[in-house]
């Protein structure tokens, strides 16, 4: 899964209105800046093998410390208390905690069995990528209905956040596309560095977030 995560963090504004963007968007992707940071690190293993999966060519040789369900829900729970630490926000932390756990659950969905339970295994996925039409088809819908939550739960004080909100999906989707059906890249370690801009996307979020206001409900 691709920008499916980051409409997660969109619609997690209805229920953490308080919180930034920017931490509800980085909680989903999360995961995917760590296994960035360990594929580029050496700490854990992955490919670009074309044709393993229809829609993207990654084999993710070793991917326990980042994408393992029992480390993903450390991860949350690690990445709320590191929000309740610093804002005193329960309700907020317990949200970003579901936006990191939501992770395994749209990748077991989308990938081939290679997402692990424990560490070292056993690995499960239902292989939505196989399936490159539905897949992107599935992110499309994903993002259209976090964009909806989110533009509910708030509202613009100037219209240009209102432009910048639908540009940066706009890019997203496009980005998105050429992953599904563009040509694969020559290594993992580009795709890897290339992957760790979530961050910058994440900072816009919170800058576009920042130019809006929670809705009266």
């Amino acid at each position: 899964m691709g920008i499916g995560h980051l409409a997660v963090g969109l619609a997690s504004k209805r229920w953490a209105p308080r919180a930034s963007l920017g931490w509800l968007t980085l909680a989903p992707v999360f995961v995917d800046v760590l296994w960035s940071l360990f594929i580029l690190t050496g700490i854990e293993q992955s490919r670009i093998v074309p044709g393993i999966t229809k829609a993207m060519p990654l084999d993710l040789q070793y991917i326990g410390i980042s994408h393992s369900l029992v480390t993903v829900i450390a991860w949350g729970v690690l990445f709320g208390a590191v929000y309740f630490a610093r804002h005193r926000d329960f309700r907020a932390a317990a949200v970003l905690f579901v936006g990191v756990f939501s992770h395994f659950v749209l990748d077991w969905i989308s990938h081939r069995p290679d997402m692990p339970i424990l560490p070292s295994g056993p690995r499960v996925g239902l292989g939505l990528w196989n399936y490159p039409i539905p897949a992107m088809l599935t992110e499309v819908a994903l993002v259209i209905g976090g964009l909806a939550i989110y533009m509910r739960s708030t509202r613009a004080r100037t219209p240009s956040s209102n432009h910048q909100l639908f540009a940066l999906i706009a890019v997203l989707l496009l980005i998105n596309i050429g992953a599904y059906f563009g040509p694969p890249p020559p290594d993992v370690k580009p795709m890897a560095a290339m992957n760790l801009l979530l961050t910058a996307v994440v900072w816009v979020f919170h800058v576009i977030d920042r130019k809006r206001e929670v809705a009266t409900q």
